[in-house]
């Protein structure tokens, strides 16, 4: 809703700036979304009047202009025709600032100096519409009433303030000056003037010449038409048009425009027929039945739905009730006779209309939001006092109002403990029926009567809004719950997340958010055979496409999706992660929703003990020393020897591996990649984030290193576990540092090299207590793996 200030001053005096306006409004509920200032780009131009028009001495197409700047005499040349002397035009000084921005300055055209431009409408960023006596490729003759020297924005009405509300979809009555007016005097505490519209009606009765039939009070709650007959159609006033201009609202003619600016003023639509096509003489809202097509008044023929409503005559459709009017009864230059329509309809049934129509106007926009339906009889009279006070017509005696609306009104109890209570407040009763009675609502004792056009006050609570809006939001004490409720903060397992996730980066990797959803032909890329569980999966019963039409079982696509654009796009180096939620039917129409934490990378120097080095890393950090990497050549999607399944005493925690090289294939990836998939709910039970204190060692360790021979079978993980298990209490690492196959080893065998260091808490050990734990690693190895020393 944009609303002229200059408009709003016709209701109420507030002598404050924009700015102040617009911050005070918006505190009180009334959010100001833009300032608009009409004409503030343009800069130095004035009126000028003509004195002296000669030819150029050197071109036959140019004149030359003496004009009388207010000031003092200034040449101009132009290639205008229009203009002769007397005349008052536009002038744009050296150094002015034209409507598009472009700039004036003195200079010489053909020997000739000129010290200025004359400027047309375009120039001034108008048309034909707000300025209607000129011409459209000429100058702009003035017909205001101005003199030389006068500044052009007055003169033009370039000179109001605009300001642009956002008004919620709950509060109709503010989308109109008047509401607008009415919200700006609570506010400022400040008196509105008010205006009762007076109607002459001099014309016959209207009892005599149109008939009124409400076929569909449902939709129709209540129907008020006027009549105007000798109607006379031309441009309005200067006043209306600059109103409907800064409102943003093109002007067309007097009838049409007193419409809109009725509609703009009161809230009210309103709509106005030929009289001479209503056939019958006879006005009937009903629904459209067997009407097929109907064309509107923009030329476009529209297909009607059976329970549409629309206003007709005798034989036809002359209107889509509360969207847009009929091309067959439109105000032309020949009408003499019109119906004014003032009518409230139902709001889903305009909204349903006007979207089946695809034809959303002002209109319609204001019945969907549910109007007062007493504001029929007020706008049909406005716009009736309109037409006498421009001359446009004679208005017919009566009136005709088919009225079904529901006049109960709204009324609530004033309980101020429970608003006091609810804001945190201590305002008084006596306070609160004040400030309800700004806005309209009238209090009898403890009772409140919510006025007509406040459809949206139907609780205690939406007093207690109103008593907030004027006591002023920014007032309101700053208050606290009570109870464990206003304590903040993460939950442990957000915590760990928001960990995990520090790690990640703190390790290269860069985060990644892809959709839950895939392609089925994912699963086949990965290369899972038919029987896989993770082919069992949701399917979307309304996707985009066939791409996304299934629920993630996997969140290895879409790692290899974004890694495949990375590759696509040359980067040589790449470390990624997701938090990739997956989704497991869970036999009951619903889902098992595990996270996932999905590293991916390739590049660089990355290889296998890369990414399981960055996987250790993270478990660490959750205190996961124990996690043990098994072998894994089961999954089809990673690479049979470069797969490890990670976990942690009986509880899987993921897998780690490089993606094996058919199915970089099937996602066009011809490097090496490497990914890593840890469940985080699993990662989360096996945390251990309580740190204990361990005092540094006082005695000195005694380091060993043990070569082993064993099969080729034999992982270094398992002689790991055996080794440490053996080696207690003194043995505190066990680092691997080698692997050994070649001369002195048999095919089949292979040498594995360990750094052993030994320590004990009570005292310096001797090489006999050392000894004795080395022939005890030695016995268990060799009974358990058959490895021997070397």
């Amino acid at each position: 809703m944009r609303l002229s200030r200059k408009w709003l001053s016709e209701f109420v005096d507030v002598n404050v700036g924009d700015r102040d306006y617009s911050e005070t409004m918006t505190m009180s509920g009334s959010k100001v979304e833009a300032i608009h200032l009409p004409g503030s780009e343009i800069k130095n131009v004035i009126v000028g009047k003509i004195l002296s028009i000669s030819p150029h001495p050197n071109a036959d197409k140019l004149a030359v202009c003496q004009v009388d700047t207010g000031k003092n005499v200034i040449q101009v040349v132009t290639a205008a025709k229009n203009m002769k002397e007397g005349d008052l035009i536009p002038v744009a000084l050296d150094g002015a600032v034209l409507a598009d921005g472009k700039e004036i300055h003195s200079g010489s055209l053909r020997g000739e100096v000129s010290q200025g431009m004359f400027c047309s409408v375009a120039e001034l960023g108008l048309t034909l519409h707000e300025v209607p006596y000129a011409v459209e490729d000429g100058l702009l003759i003035l017909q205001e009433d101005c003199s030389p020297g006068d500044d052009i924005h007055p003169v033009l009405g370039l000179d109001d303030h605009v300001i642009e509300f956002e008004i919620t979809n709950n509060r109709p009555d503010c989308m109109n000056v008047i509401g607008l007016a009415r919200e700006t005097s609570a506010v400022y505490n400040v008196p509105m003037r008010t205006h009762t519209p007076q109607v002459k009606a001099q014309g016959p009765n209207i009892a005599d010449l149109l008939n009124v039939r409400v076929e569909a009070p449902d939709l129709c709650p209540r129907y008020t038409a006027h009549m105007v007959v000798d109607v006379h159609i031309g441009p309005s006033p200067r006043w209306i048009r600059d109103r409907l201009s800064a409102s943003g609202v093109r002007p067309i003619n007097n009838i049409v425009d007193i419409t809109n600016y009725v509609m703009l003023e009161y809230g009210q639509p309103m709509h106005a027929f030929d009289f001479s096509c209503v056939e019958g003489d006879t006005i009937v809202v009903r629904r459209a039945g067997a009407d097929a097509t109907f064309t509107t008044l923009d030329g476009i023929e529209r297909r009607l739905g059976e329970n549409m409503l629309v206003i007709a005559d005798e034989n036809r459709a002359v209107g889509v009730a509360g969207v847009m009017g009929g091309e067959n009864s439109e105000i032309t230059d020949s009408t003499t006779a019109i119906v004014f329509e003032s009518a409230n309809f139902n709001g889903t049934s305009v909204r349903t209309t006007a979207l089946s129509l695809a034809m959303r106007t002002d209109a319609s926009s204001r019945f969907e939001k549910g109007l007062d339906p007493s504001m029929t009889v007020n706008a049909v009279d406005r716009a009736c006092e309109l037409v006498e006070l421009l001359g446009a017509g004679t208005v017919c005696a009566g009136m005709i109002d088919v009225d079904n609306s529901d006049k109960t009104p709204v009324t609530l109890r004033l309980e101020p403990e429970r608003i006091n209570g609810l804001l945190g407040t201590d305002i008084s009763f006596e306070d609160m029926v004040r400030m309800l009675a700004k806005l309209g609502f009238t209090v009898d004792g403890d009772l409140v009567t919510v006025p007509s056009w406040r459809s949206d006050v139907e609780h205690m609570a939406d007093l207690a809004e109103e008593v907030a809006r004027l006591y002023g939001y920014d007032n309101l004490p700053v208050t606290s719950f009570n109870g464990s409720a206003a304590s903040g903060g993460y939950t442990r397992r957000q915590a760990m997340k928001n960990t995990a996730g520090a790690v990640c980066r703190a390790l290269g990797y860069t985060e990644i958010l892809t959709y839950s959803f895939i392609s089925p032909s994912a699963y086949d890329m990965l290369r899972l055979p038919e029987d896989d569980k993770r082919r069992s999966y949701l399917e979307i019963l309304n996707p985009l496409g066939k791409d996304t039409s299934s629920m993630r079982t996997s969140s290895l696509p879409s790692m290899l999706d974004t890694l495949q654009l990375n590759v696509s796009h040359r980067n040589k180096a790449v470390k990624l992660y997701e938090f990739a939620t997956v989704y497991h039917p869970d036999g009951k129409g619903g889902a098992e929703e595990p996270v996932i934490l999905t590293l991916g990378c390739y590049g660089g120097n990355t290889d296998f003990y890369t990414i399981k080095g960055d996987t250790e890393s993270i478990l660490s950090q959750f205190g996961i020393e124990g996690a043990e990497y098994e072998a894994d050549a089961s999954d089809p999607s990673y690479h049979p020897g470069r797969c490890a399944r990670i976990s942690c005493g009986e509880v899987r925690l993921g897998t780690v591996g490089q993606i094996h090289p058919l199915v970089c294939g099937n996602w066009d990836i011809s490097v090496p990649v490497y990914t890593a998939e840890l469940d985080l709910e699993a990662v989360f039970r096996c945390s251990n984030t309580e740190k204990t204190y361990t005092p540094l060692p006082k005695y000195p360790p005694v380091a060993r290193d043990l070569a082993l021979v064993c099969r080729d079978s034999v992982t270094v993980a398992a002689l790991t576990r055996c080794i440490k298990a053996a080696g207690e209490p003194f043995l505190k690492e066990v680092d691997f540092f080698d692997v050994y196959k070649g001369t002195g080893i048999a095919d089949g065998f292979k040498s594995v090299a360990f750094s052993l260091l030994f320590r004990s808490d009570e005292g310096s050990l001797r090489d006999e207590e050392v000894n004795a734990c080395i022939d005890s690693i030695l016995k268990e190895v060799s009974d358990k793996f058959g490895a021997v020393l070397r």
